[in-house]
């Protein structure tokens, strides 16, 4: 089985430690939903596990029989949506998919998915900040990977989008998917394990 672990991490920001000693693992199936107040380190958490932060401690391995590097085994959605906002809707998945790999649904599909179809050819500026992030959502679908780390996914989202989410969520866990999500908000994706970060100091 698939599964992501993190063993002794540790990170500092600045002279801050935010956590130490941190062993975690995210397996196959199972979501993993990372909690605990502002300022304890759950986004730091999260991209130290995609690849994107070096901890100060510690390691981030993963064991697959794809002898792929993590690096292209991920998909990390910030708090930014990474959206450009003079390109189109369209041109900004095209753009996503390139990067990351063809291997999921084709742009228009996705955006269909997402419920964004019928606005492909404005520019992505006059995007809603909820439209915004169901553009960032498309990514998950336009290029398959098996694993989603996830910062605050539902933010700007209403509760029919929330449950879209939710809905992809759980077809990528069924198909033995790991997803790490840090929240605050419940994001209905079924029996899983939690992670909580202790209060700031």
């Amino acid at each position: 089985m698939t599964c992501l672990r993190g063993e002794g991490l540790a990170c500092r920001r600045g002279l801050k430690l935010l956590f130490a000693g941190l062993s975690l693992s995210a397996r196959g199936g199972v979501p993993l939903i990372v909690t605990g107040p502002n300022g304890t380190g759950k986004s730091s958490l999260l991209r130290i596990l995609a690849g994107l932060l070096a901890a100060s401690e510690g390691a981030v391995r993963l064991e697959s029989a794809s002898e792929a590097p993590l690096a292209e085994c991920v998909h990390y959605l910030g708090h930014e949506d990474a959206v450009k906002g003079a390109l189109t809707v369209h041109a900004n998945l095209a753009f996503w998919r390139a990067v990351l790999g063809e291997t999921g649904l084709g742009v228009g599909e996705a955006l269909e998915a997402v419920g964004l179809g019928g606005l492909a050819r404005l520019r992505a500026g006059v995007l809603s900040a909820g439209q915004k992030r169901r553009l960032a959502m498309a990514r998950l679908l336009a290029s398959r990977r098996p694993i989603w780390i996830l910062d605050e996914p539902t933010t700007a989202l209403d509760a029919a989008a929330q449950q879209m989410f939710a809905g992809f969520a759980r077809a990528h866990l069924a198909q033995g998917g790991i997803l790490v999500a840090a929240t605050h908000a419940p994001l209905d994706l079924g029996p899983g394990e939690e992670l909580r970060l202790g209060r700031a100091a």
